[in-house]
């Protein structure tokens, strides 16, 4: 019958995966809590089984007189639910029989026909109840090291509260606030999710699970990407907006491999997986970068990003895009510049040029250099100011293009008393044609008004004209003369060739 015992423990660990040792220790004390129950028990005994042949042997400590009892530290024992504190007795200490010699210890002679029907179910109830101990200390351990690994279950139960997912040898539990908004969770579907805590109970482990958390991404990617599983990528950082947008910053240890391409797969399969994965949940990967700037600006892709302006003290960081880039950048309710700021760790203030612009103007405009000089006004490519001196009495440098007309431009200060003289004049004539015309206006227009200028050009036009006629009529009178005196023609004609 002993061997028996033996081999129903072995068996037991084989197929529960429970150590024969503990099985053992609970039988014995299980054996004991029967003796207890029998009459004439004496009152400090344990229960001793041989390893090897299974022999059960009841030994009694017997103290000499004057001697204390030593026993076990134990904690203040826990009162069960509905039981008067008043009534409570809590179990007698365990001895420590470490503390006694055998000299101490003798043996009691009991056979197995001192047990009754009461004492046999005790012993029953305690090996079940140490067994089921045993199962849940085991699944304990296994899950508390399974910690932000995901694991894979079938839903059995759902409803406004929380899931109950089923993973083979325990049920674990999806509350409602580690559940994605939107998502459905039907009954007998199959489902992905991370273990986030694993909770000692009563009843066994409490397996927590959530599918918004930010290591669900990071583990599905590791399971899609031989890269990241291999150490050749790391993800840095993930932000995340459950059932909307996700943000990764992947970094590569080796060099020559794309840490982006590698995540996203040839023809974007592996990303594509994730995305399945998560239900329709859209992912940027951004490759990280130790330089704030181009880090920032990677992170609040997909939108175009023309400048950024770091703070290193505060950890801000002023973006400039174009004006169509501005809500692109923002997102939907302020989401893409959110999880841009939740990836870098960085404030993140995002700025139209124009506003930049107009906010650089209206700010910087009595901004000076060393020795009280002023900044020119105009605004470069990069959206900075330009930093040359403005030329005296104006708000712009000496370069070509700088000097663009402004909606309300300075007045020029005359540089000289040679200046002032001129403009002096000049106000003076401008003041006398203004008073001739007035007078012309009083005294009535005339038909036509005199112009000296026009009236010389036109008498000496006149004068020239006469004199040109005078000269040919009197050439043609010589000619009429020499031909009536009868002068050759051929004489005349070679004479006015020579001529």
């Amino acid at each position: 019958m002993n061997r028996e015992i033996i081999e129903a423990i072995k068996q037991i660990e084989r197929e529960k995966g429970i150590n024969s040792e503990t099985l053992l220790v609970a039988l014995e004390d299980a054996l004991l809590a029967a003796y207890r129950k029998t009459p004439g028990a004496v009152e400090w005994a344990r229960v001793d089984i041989d390893r090897d042949t299974g022999e059960m042997q009841v030994n009694q400590l017997v103290l000499a007189e004057g001697m204390e009892l030593k026993t076990l530290p134990r904690p203040e024992p826990e009162i069960p639910e509905g039981v008067d504190p008043e009534e409570f007795e809590p179990p007698p200490p365990d001895i420590d029989w470490s503390a006694y010699g055998p000299d101490a210890i003798r043996p009691v002679s009991v056979t197995t026909d001192n047990f009754g029907r009461i004492a046999a179910q005790t012993a029953k109830q305690v090996i079940l109840q140490r067994i089921r101990e045993a199962e849940r200390e085991m699944m304990y351990e296994e899950y508390v090291d399974r910690v932000g690994e995901v694991v894979n279950g079938i839903i059995q139960q759902s409803d406004h509260r929380y899931t109950l997912v089923d993973l083979g040898r325990v049920e674990a539990l999806l509350p409602a606030s580690e559940q994605v908004p939107g998502e459905r969770y039907d009954h007998g579907a199959r489902i992905k999710a991370v273990i986030v805590d694993v909770r000692a109970s009563n009843k066994g482990p409490q397996v927590i699970l959530s599918r918004r958390s930010d290591e669900i991404i990071k583990r599905l990617f590791e399971l899609e990407v031989p890269e990241i599983a291999d150490g050749l990528v790391e993800i840095n950082n993930v932000a995340r907006e459950a059932g909307w947008r996700a943000k990764i910053a992947v970094v590569s240890n080796v060099q020559g491999v794309d840490p982006v391409g590698a995540c996203v797969g040839p023809r974007g399969s592996r990303v594509r997986m994730v995305v399945s994965e998560l239900r329709g949940e859209k992912i940027d990967i951004i490759p990280f970068n130790d330089e704030p700037a181009r880090y920032v600006a990677k992170a609040l892709s997909p939108a175009r990003v023309r400048e950024v302006i770091v703070d290193d003290e505060a950890r801000q960081a002023t973006v400039i895009v174009p004006d169509d880039q501005l809500s692109l950048a923002i997102g939907k309710e302020g989401m893409n510049a959110r999880l841009a700021a939740r990836l870098t760790g960085w404030r993140i203030d995002i700025k139209s040029e124009s506003t930049f612009a107009s906010e650089e103007e209206g700010d910087e405009f009595s901004d000076e250099l060393e020795g009280g000089v002023q900044r020119c006004m105009h605004i470069l490519q990069n959206g900075r100011r330009c930093p040359n001196a403005v030329v005296p009495g104006t708000r712009h440098c000496a370069l070509p293009g700088h000097d663009l007309p402004q909606p309300n431009p300075p007045t020029l200060a005359p540089a000289d008393d040679g200046a002032k003289d001129e403009a002096a004049a000049a106000e003076a004539l401008e003041a006398e044609v203004e008073a001739d015309i007035a007078d012309a206006i009083e005294d009535g227009a005339p038909e036509e008004v005199a112009d000296p200028v026009a009236e010389a050009e036109a008498e000496a036009v006149a004068e020239a004209v006469e004199d040109a006629v005078d000269e040919a009529v009197a050439v043609e009178a010589e000619a009429v003369a020499v031909a009536e005196e009868g002068a050759p023609a051929s004489d005349a004609d070679g004479g006015a060739t020579d001529e």
